[in-house]
């Protein structure tokens, strides 16, 4: 059997041949090796055994030849230092989506102080934002939907493994708590438009139920809008995720469905508009 420095030589070579990224070979070193980085680098000159040396094989293969993203391989990934599990079932949790909980939690403080708010994560997937919201701050009573059932169970299971307290309710956007009323809404929904250009690697393994919001993106964050004063206390702030150049439209969707709001808009690490709060005034 090669060493781990070998048989990370050449796979790495072998995903740089095939314009893959090298660093997700070393992560799938990891994944089978069972290890972290500082045991990897006093390990190096070890021979690999067999088994984790034919896994480690085939899930390059997978990731190379297969183009199957390495946290469906592997079966998780990290989500604001919280480790969520995920498979084909939901969208991947993405690192500039974490923005979006510091900016929640900041405006939590300083618009509700102290007082316990129940909040609603619509389109939840994995639960990262609700799972993760509830572990951050548990003063938030946090519910969550979701219209896929798969979806559904993959975030319980996140819940019950990080030991969260998020209550979810299976069905279409805000229909599940219809009767229910909430300080909060927030929501990252799909956003890509239908006939955008999408690589591969994403619109050939993650669910196409989380990736695309219609023919101009808009789909879903028009039917929140639309419906969302009827479960919103009198008080509120409502949290988007959109792409970076549909914050116009969805300022212009806000104001037509909400009266009485002040919008702030932020803009994530590359300088790029893609959150969006909106704060009923009172």
């Amino acid at each position: 059997m090669p060493t781990y420095k070998d048989a990370l030589k050449i796979n790495e070579r072998y995903a740089l041949d095939n314009d893959k990224e090298p660093s997700a070979v070393k992560l799938l070193m990891l994944h089978h090796a069972n290890m972290r980085s500082a045991d990897l680098l006093n390990h190096l000159e070890d021979e690999m055994e067999k088994e984790t040396y034919d896994k480690f094989l085939r899930s390059v293969n997978q990731y190379v030849v297969d183009n199957k993203p390495v946290q469906y391989i592997t079966g998780n990934e990290y989500f604001y230092g919280h480790n969520f599990c995920v498979n084909k079932d939901v969208l991947i949790p993405r690192y500039e989506t974490e923005e979006l909980i510091g900016y929640i939690l900041d405006l939590k403080q300083s618009y509700f102080k102290d007082q316990p708010i129940k909040l609603l994560d619509v389109g939840t997937g994995s639960g990262c934002l609700a799972i993760t919201l509830n572990i951050e701050d548990p003063t938030i009573d946090v519910h969550a939907t979701d219209i896929s059932q798969k979806a559904i169970a993959v975030a319980q299971q996140n819940n019950d493994d990080l030991k969260g307290h998020v209550t979810f309710h299976h069905g279409d956007l805000l229909e599940p708590v219809k009767g229910e009323k909430f300080d909060m809404l927030i929501s990252n929904p799909p956003y890509i438009p239908d006939s955008e250009y999408v690589e591969a690697l994403v619109k050939d393994h993650e669910p196409h139920i989380a990736l695309f919001g219609g023919e101009d993106g808009l789909e879903y964050y028009r039917r929140i809008l639309q419906e969302a004063e009827k479960i919103l206390n009198d008080r509120y702030i409502i949290a988007f995720e959109h792409a970076y150049d549909k914050a116009h439209q969805i300022k212009k969707l806000a104001k037509k469905h909400l009266k009485q709001i002040r919008i702030i808009q932020k803009k994530d690490m590359q300088g790029k508009d893609r959150m969006m709060f909106i704060l009923k005034k009172t």
